[in-house]
């Protein structure tokens, strides 16, 4: 069994307690369960099912309910009620994705740490509406052979599957949308390769977002963060992966789409070289940065996805690098200190700390920082292209419909991109020439290394200024990738204090076009070389 978090105020004895009751929980042992809850018609334990009151109830509700899937305590808090009554809550970490909360209050009764109360909340149910817009189990069976036999896929509600309708992340677009006739080959790939489609996951509304919230059907949860948006555009492929409703998460990424989600809920994400994987029927917001990518929990998954899809064998319309990704990118990492200088100060102070860690580790690469020069410069620019762009695709439905159809953060980008000038937008792509360049020169011979994003994942409650804040402040980290066209893996290395506890923050690489394979393989090996947890 692991360890419980250290909590130095936790009495020895009431530790001794809580570890012998999650061993019981594991194995299911149901006499140790019993004899863990106080004896008496006033103990309680509920959840979302109901509530249970008194021992013989709760000990025939054990009898019947059969063990909880494989999981660890990640964390725990601990407060005294009085001199022989305290309050635990602990979060536990399911092995098959997802978390649960457990408070109780434990009383010193004869000499014993017993659970007088208990609530129990639950990893996410098989079916939240705003993870899903329409799921099955699976709703569309895959090919009963394959290198991705087994694996279930969300696919987000931008691409075409035959006989369903896009919904764009609004209900408005869903209701006129017709039934799509034919299925994207970014689906119909998976698909081929034995994945089976789970269900159409939500979206942020036409892509436009990275926050993940959406006022239509609700914001989905962060699988890694409880309380904390679950980052967008990509919201609900990446929460239903997260909580272990999905193995894949099929996804775009324009700006950040797969990358942000990923880093916010401490999964894998990789955002493929530009115009790669074939964007036929992929709704598109701009087509000068949009790409398709995956989300999964583990760089495994994600390697055999990549594997599969980039491969002749996997994808019928691919153009297949599996040559330029048959042979290791090399081990020299280059770090931009304008993205860098751009995080928050705890994301700064754990990455230098996984850079000294790289560095003293048994396999230290070349490393040295560079300059890709200010981060605004690549921003500004790819902003006024994106909208133009996202105003060509989709201005005519947003004149016919109104900006009430709209969330009001939507609205207020698409009403930017319907100023945008024909003019303005030519300078623009001429702006981003010469950054292009200099990025596809950089990444060569060599990869670049940074974070993810600024920080964790704001709250769910957050203001709306504020969300607005760290959306403009991680586009400028994400846009640069985006810029050039390259693929880059969101890898989660990194954790941070937040306000609603520690939170993931994702390690991102970026690699020259066309080696996306060989990209997500260079990942693994830095993951297995730094994950903290490989060594506890």
């Amino acid at each position: 069994m692991t360890a419980i978090p250290d909590t130095s105020a936790l009495p020895e004895d009431l530790r001794e307690a809580f570890e012998a009751y999650e061993a019981a929980i594991v194995s299911n042992d149901v006499e140790a369960l019993d004899a863990a809850f106080a004896r008496g018609a006033t103990t309680m334990r509920g959840d979302a099912a109901g509530l249970l009151v008194g021992h013989d109830a709760i000990s025939a509700f054990r009898g019947g309910r059969g063990g909880v899937p494989p999981r660890t305590i990640e964390r725990i808090e601990y407060r005294p009620l009085g001199d022989a009554v305290a309050l635990l809550v602990s979060v536990s970490r399911y092995l098959g994705g997802g978390t649960g909360l457990q408070t109780q209050v434990w009383e010193r009764i004869d000499d014993r740490w017993l659970i007088t109360a208990a609530h129990v909340t639950g990893r996410a149910q098989a079916l939240d509406r705003s993870v899903w817009r329409t799921v099955g189990d699976p709703l569309w069976q895959g090919a009963w052979e394959g290198p991705l036999q087994g694996l279930t896929v969300a696919v987000k509600d931008v691409f075409a599957i035959k006989g369903y309708r896009i919904g764009a992340g609004n209900p408005t677009f869903l209701d006129a949308a017709r039934a799509e006739t034919t299925t994207a080959p970014a689906v119909s790939d998976l698909m081929r390769g034995g994945a089976s489609l789970r269900g159409i996951a939500r979206t942020d509304e036409f892509a436009y977002s990275i926050a993940g919230d959406n006022p239509h059907y609700g914001t989905p949860p962060n699988g890694a963060l409880a309380g904390a948006l679950p980052g967008g555009s990509s919201s609900g492929p990446a929460s239903a992966v997260a909580t272990g409703q999905a193995e894949i998460g099929l996804a775009t990424d324009t700006a950040g789409s797969v990358r942000v989600p990923a880093s916010y809920q401490g999964l894998w994400g990789l955002r493929t070289t530009h115009g790669l994987v074939p964007r036929q029927g992929l709704l598109p917001l701009a087509q000068s940065f949009d790409t398709v990518g995956w989300l999964a929990r583990d760089g495994d998954t994600l390697q055999r996805v990549a594997d599969w899809c980039l491969s002749y064998d996997g994808s019928e319309s691919t153009e297949s690098v599996y040559g330029e990704s048959g042979a290791d990118l090399p081990w020299r990492f280059l770090v931009p200190h304008e993205v860098v200088d751009a995080a928050e100060p705890a994301t700064r102070e754990a990455f230098d700390a996984l850079l000294a860690r790289l560095v003293a580790s048994d396999r230290p690469p070349q490393l040295r920082r560079v300059s890709i020069g200010p981060l605004d410069d690549h921003y500004e620019p790819f902003r006024i292209v994106q909208a133009a762009e996202a105003w060509r695709n989709n201005g005519d439905w947003v004149r016919a419909n109104g900006p009430g159809a709209l969330s009001p953060a939507v609205a207020e980008r698409f009403a930017f991109a319907a100023q945008v000038t024909a003019e303005a937008e030519r300078a623009a792509r001429a702006h981003l020439a010469p950054l292009r360049e200099h990025l596809t020169g950089l990444v060569h011979g060599d990869l670049l290394l940074m974070p993810t994003v600024p920080g964790p994942a704001p709250g769910r409650t957050a203001a709306g200024d504020r969300v607005e804040a760290v959306r403009r402040a991680t586009l400028r980290m994400t846009s640069p990738a985006a810029v050039a066209g390259l693929p880059a893996v969101s890898v989660p290395l990194l954790t941070v204090p937040s306000s609603l506890g520690p939170a993931p923050v994702g390690v991102c690489l970026v690699s020259r076009a066309g080696t996306d394979i060989a990209l997500v393989r260079a990942a693994r090996a830095l993951f297995a070389l730094l994950d903290e947890r490989r060594s506890r």
